[in-house]
């Protein structure tokens, strides 16, 4: 690098991509990962899914918002193995977005001490998104702390996304009268076509209830868009993804919906 290279290097106030806003204010969202845990169907040490952390981060990122990224316990969170592009299996290998995430000291770091959910105030953020993985199967559901967090996004009139088994934060999240939040709405989330797969391919039954049927039983619309296809729905101020190829597709609808 030359003299001149390193005076603007050092110099220059902001030599980020330029976005559109409306407004030069903080911007601030909120992603919750799972804690690890144990799946009690196989005995596997699981977690939440790298893409559907990294891959709505960047997207956020690139769009100007502060991203805090939480759990419902606090502390240190773990990808499932298989969404690890450093994994000898080399499931994720290709996975260039969450490689570079895990190769970036500062962010690598926010993984190590996650800030509990309810210890974060709601006001100071515009949306919650909820990412999935194997670990939320066994620990979102009925995790009240969660359930709280959804309704006081929601109740705020402010925009509440959930992904993959993510979404089983949402199941049996019930509304302030009671109702169910996700009653007569649209939504998405990892499909049975998909458990088949996965199921077929690990020669075991991996999760111990599937989305798509507990989804349909509380009055949801469930739709899907095939096997593995990255896919997003909007209904209002909800939004969900089908599983670990939909987190762009998810986080690009949270921007168009709060506003850029």
């Amino acid at each position: 690098m030359s003299d001149t290279e390193a005076d603007v290097a050092t110099t220059s106030p902001d030599h980020h991509m330029r976005v559109d806003s409306r407004t030069d204010l903080p911007r601030e969202v909120l992603i919750v990962v799972a804690n690890p845990t144990v799946s009690s169907n196989n005995n596997w040490p699981v977690g939440f899914w790298g893409a559907e952390l990294t891959h709505p981060y960047y997207e956020l990122t690139e769009a100007g918002f502060r991203v805090t990224i939480a759990s419902p316990a606090g502390g240190k969170v773990e990808m499932d193995a298989l969404s690890d592009p450093r994994d000898p299996s080399k499931w994720a290998a290709e996975d260039l977005i969450t490689m570079g995430f895990v190769h970036t000291p500062e962010l690598a770091a926010l993984l190590e001490d996650t800030p509990a959910l309810g210890a974060l105030a709601p006001d100071r953020y515009e949306a919650l998104l909820i990412a999935g993985g194997q670990s939320p199967m066994f620990t979102f559901r009925d995790d009240k702390t969660l359930h709280r967090a959804v309704r006081a996004f929601w109740e705020a009139e402010k925009v509440v996304a959930a992904y993959c088994h993510g979404v089983a934060a949402l199941v049996d999240c019930d509304l302030a009268d009671g109702a169910p939040l996700v009653a007569g709405r649209t939504v998405t989330g990892f499909s049975n076509i998909e458990e088949d797969y996965g199921d077929r391919a690990a020669g075991v039954r991996i999760m111990p209830w599937r989305v798509e049927d507990a989804l349909r039983e509380r009055g949801a619309n469930y739709i899907s868009a095939g096997l593995f296809k990255a896919f997003a729905v909007r209904d209002g101020r909800l939004i969900t993804g089908q599983q670990q190829y939909s987190g762009r597709k998810v986080a690009q609808a949270v921007i168009a919906a709060i506003g850029a």
